[in-house]
Parts: C-alpha cells; sequence; structure tokens
C-alpha cells in the first residue's frame, strides 16, 4: 500500500490523498506538477528514477487505510 505522503518534497505544497496532482518515483518520493514542470522533468532528483501520477485514494479507503501525515518537504 502507498504511504501517500501529504506534501510536495521539493516546495511543502500540501498533495491531498484523494486528489489528483502528485507525481511519485518507485521509492515513493512525492512531488508536485507544478515542481516536476519548471525543474525536475520527470526525473527524481533523489534516486534519479522516473516521476508517474499517483493515483488517488477514496474517502472510504482513506478512513480504513488514512494516508501519511509526516511531512517530506526538503528546501
Amino acid at each position: 500500500m502507498l504511504e501517500m505522503r501529504p506534501d510536495c518534497e521539493s516546495c511543502g505544497r500540501d498533495l491531498p490523498a484523494d486528489q489528483a496532482g502528485a507525481l511519485i518515483c518507485s521509492f515513493e518520493c512525492t512531488f508536485c506538477e507544478d515542481c516536476d514542470t519548471d525543474r525536475l522533468h520527470g526525473i527524481c532528483p533523489n534516486c534519479g528514477g522516473p516521476l508517474t501520477a499517483r493515483p488517488t485514494r477514496s474517502q472510504v479507503m482513506l478512513v480504513k487505510y488514512p494516508a501519511a501525515t509526516e511531512r517530506k518537504y526538503t528546501c
């Protein structure tokens, strides 16, 4: 199950688990679409792997399996 991190590691933008707009790599590093467009260009700066759209989680499943709350903003 995906960790569903709550924020962009580059700019700190909130990325709710029930909304589109987050990109992840195979290590679940998480970034927003704006950071990808402006500087990442589809490549994770941490591991060098490709970034892909993170799936959303339904409200029902968020109740049963909550998203992570620890923020990973690094800049």
